[in-house]
C-alpha cells in the first residue's frame, strides 16, 4: 500500500478490503480522524441514472443520521473524478463482522448477541422510515472501535442495480447472520438461542426475533453488555498483519466534484423523506463508557433494551390478559406507581453515574517484547502497557515498526477507574536471517498528561538459517 494518496483531502492509509461495490481503504480525514474511502467499481456506476440513484440513497441516509438514527456508517461526501465515483465516510469502514470471522478466535456469544440486537433494531428503524438495506451480510456490518455495530453500504447495491429490495430480504439476511454467529461465536444454550431468534425472524419478523433474544438473555455471559471481549478482538485484528493493495491513482484535486450539492442545500430530488420511527422502535446502541443519554454518540441505548427487555416483554404479555375486576385494577395501579417510582430512582442513579467525570490522560508508556529469539517464521508478541490517570475517554495511538511497515493510527475508548491498558502488537517474521533485530515503538499521540506524545519501545531477535 502506497500511503499518501489523497481523495478530497482524505489520506489513504493502511488496510484495504474488497466489497461488492468496489474497494474500501482506511483513511485519515483532514482533521486527523480515522475514516473510510470506497472507490466504486466503474462497472457498478456505468448504468444510466446509477449516479442519481446513489445520490438519492446517500442523501436519505444523511437525513436519517441528522434525525438521530446513529446505526448507519456516516457518509461525509460522494465525489466524482476522472469518471470514477468515490464514497467517503467520516468513520472507519473496517473491520466488518466478515473480517473478524475470517480472523478466527472471535469474541464470545454475548458480543454476538449485542450485534444481533443492535442490527435488528437498526433494520426496524430503517423499515419504519420506508427504507431497506438490501444487501445485509457479515461484510456490510462494521464494528466501530467501541464495539458498536453500524450498517455499511445501505441501499448502495440496490441503487446501482436499479432495484427496490423488499423488507423480506433484510429479514432473511438477518436470520442468516444470526445462524452464522451461532455457528462461529456461540455454543450450547447461546447457539440455540440465536437459532431460535433466526427462526422467529423468518416466522414473525425482526421485532419477534429481537424479543426472542431479550427473553433468552440469561444464557449469555455475565456482563456481556460492556463488549469487553469484542473490543479485545478488535485490538487483535488491528495489530495483525493483513494483505494490502496498491493505492489507486489519486485524481487531481481540481478535478474532484461533489455529487451531494442538492443534499447539502436540503433539496435532494428523489429520496423520500425519512419518517421518524415509532416510539416502540427507538434506535438501540451502546458501547463501553458511552453516556446513556448522548444522542450524538453511536453507542448509547442498546444497553437499556438489554436491561429492560424482559420487563417490557412481561408488560406486553400481561396486556393480553382477561378483563380485570376493580380490585385488580387498583392492585395494577399500585404496582404501576411502584414501578414508576423505581424507574425514576434508577434514572437518577444512572444520570449521576453518567455525569461527566475526569477526562483520560496518559501518564506513562511501557512496551514488553519476547525475551527469547524467534525461530523461522515466528511471531513476536509485543505488548504496550499504557498507564493513565483513571479518567474516561479515547486514546489515540500508533505502532511503529523498524522494518518500515506502515500501520494505521488507532483509537481506544477507556472507562473511568481503569489506570492500565494493554495494547498488543503481533509481528510475524519470515525468511532466512542470521541476526535480525526488530524494534516496535508504541507512540501515544493524545491525550497525555504532558500535552506531548509519549512512547515506549521493545526489541526482539530473529534467527533462521536453512541448511
Amino acid at each position: 500500500m502506497h500511503d499518501g494518496a489523497t481523495i478530497s483531502g482524505y489520506r489513504l492509509t493502511g488496510r484495504t478490503r474488497i466489497s461488492e461495490l468496489g474497494t474500501w481503504n482506511d483513511a485519515i480525514s483532514p482533521d486527523g480522524v480515522p475514516s473510510g474511502v470506497l472507490r466504486l467499481d466503474p462497472r457498478a456506476v456505468a448504468a444510466p441514472d446509477a449516479r442519481e440513484r446513489l445520490v438519492s440513497a446517500v442523501s436519505a441516509d444523511r437525513r436519517l443520521l441528522r434525525s438521530g438514527l446513529s446505526s448507519l456508517l456516516p457518509v461525509a461526501d460522494l465525489v466524482t473524478a476522472r469518471g470514477e465515483v468515490w464514497l467517503i465516510t467520516s468513520r472507519r469502514a473496517m473491520p466488518t463482522v466478515a473480517d473478524l470471522l475470517a480472523g478466527g478466535g472471535g469474541p464470545d456469544s454475548g458480543s454476538a448477541g449485542t450485534i444481533l440486537v443492535e442490527i435488528a433494531q437498526a433494520l426496524l428503524s430503517l423499515h419504519a422510515a420506508g427504507l431497506t438495506h438490501g444487501a445485509l451480510h457479515p461484510g456490510t456490518v462494521v464494528i466501530a472501535e467501541d464495539g458498536s455495530a453500524m450498517l455499511a453500504e445501505r441501499g448502495l447495491l440496490a441503487a446501482v442495480r436499479g432495484e427496490s429490495p423488499p423488507v423480506e430480504r433484510d429479514i432473511a439476511a438477518w436470520a442468516a447472520l444470526a445462524r452464522t454467529l451461532s455457528a462461529s461465536w456461540a455454543g450450547g444454550d447461546a447457539a440455540r438461542l440465536f437459532d431460535r431468534a433466526a427462526a422467529a425472524a423468518s416466522a414473525g419478523g425482526l421485532a419477534s426475533a429481537r424479543d426472542t433474544l431479550l427473553a433468552g438473555r440469561d444464557v449469555l455471559p455475565p456482563g456481556f453488555t460492556t463488549r469487553d471481549r469484542l473490543v479485545e478482538t478488535l485490538h487483535r485484528w488491528s495489530a495483525a498483519d493483513v494483505p494490502t493493495s496498491p493505492a489507486p491513482p489519486a485524481p487531481d484535486p481540481g478535478q474532484i466534484v461533489t455529487l451531494l450539492h442538492a443534499d447539502r442545500a436540503g433539496t435532494a430530488r428523489t429520496a423520500p423523506p425519512a419518517r421518524p420511527a415509532p416510539e416502540s422502535d427507538v434506535m438501540m446502541r451502546f458501547g463501553p463508557g458511552v453516556p446513556t443519554e448522548d444522542p450524538e454518540n453511536p453507542g448509547n441505548t442498546a444497553e437499556r433494551i438489554w436491561r429492560s427487555g424482559q420487563d417490557q416483554l412481561a408488560t406486553l404479555h400481561g396486556q393480553k390478559g382477561s378483563r380485570r375486576t376493580p380490585r385488580g385494577r387498583r392492585r395494577a395501579t399500585a404496582w404501576a406507581g411502584t414501578i414508576l417510582l423505581a424507574v425514576l430512582i434508577a434514572a437518577g442513579i444512572l444520570w449521576l453515574r453518567q455525569s461527566p467525570g475526569l477526562a483520560v490522560a496518559v501518564e506513562k508508556v511501557d512496551v514488553r517484547g519476547p525475551k527469547k529469539a524467534l525461530s523461522c517464521d515466528g511471531t513476536a508478541n509485543i505488548v504496550g502497557v499504557v498507564t493513565t490517570n483513571g479518567g474516561e475517554g479515547s486514546i489515540r495511538y500508533v505502532w511503529l515498526r523498524s522494518d518500515g511497515q506502515k500501520l494505521a493510527e488507532q483509537q481506544l475508548r477507556v472507562l473511568s477507574g481503569s489506570t492500565s491498558v494493554e495494547l498488543p502488537l503481533h509481528w510475524k517474521v519470515s525468511g532466512e536471517s542470521s541476526n535480525f533485530k526488530g524494534t516496535a515503538t508504541l507512540r501515544v499521540l493524545s491525550p497525555t498528561a504532558s500535552g506531548k506524545a509519549l512512547q515506549g519501545k521493545a526489541s526482539f531477535l530473529y534467527k533462521c538459517q536453512v541448511h
